[in-house]
Parts: C-alpha cells; structure tokens; sequence
C-alpha cells in the first residue's frame, strides 16, 4: 500500500470538471485508490459522485492511497494532477 498526503490547491476546489479528471485518471490504473479526508470521510478514486459528495474545497488536505499492481504510479499520478491545480491556472 502506498500513501501520500496531498493539498486542493485549485480556486474552485474538486468541482465537475477536476473530478471527472481525476476519476478517469485513476481508471487508467489497476489498483484500488481511496481518497481519503482528515475527517475520516473516504471515496473509491474512480467514482466521480464519490469524489464530488467529499466536499473538497481548496486548502483541503486529503491522503491518496492505492493497493495493487501500479499503487506507487497510480499515486504518483494523482498527486501530480491535484498538485498540477488540474490544469487551472
């Protein structure tokens, strides 16, 4: 299992558009990814409505954590997008 920590830096926080991003970034992957919030809420990675109903606004720290396979890129990647601001200026 490999985790990282990780900041919604993004203005808008994880609306639509990042969430769907970040769920069809995760498909690409084999392992299973939570996205996980300090409160204790968590999501399954692929699931855009699971993402969405976390609430992730911007300043947010969530935990990023995948099992399997490709779990070490599967994390790397999705950290990259969320510290990339998806792609926002």
């Amino acid at each position: 299992m490999v985790k990282k920590e990780v900041t919604i830096t993004n203005e808008t926080g994880l609306h639509a558009r990042p969430a769907q991003l970040f769920t069809q970034k995760a498909s690409e992957f084999q392992s299973e990814i939570k996205v996980k919030k300090e409160d204790g809420s968590e999501a399954d990675a692929k699931s855009i409505l699971g993402l969405m109903s976390l609430a992730l606004i911007k300043g947010t720290k969530i935990t990023i954590e995948a099992s399997g396979d490709d779990e070490e890129e599967a994390v790397k990647a999705l950290a990259e997008l969320i510290e990339q601001r998806f792609g926002e200026a």
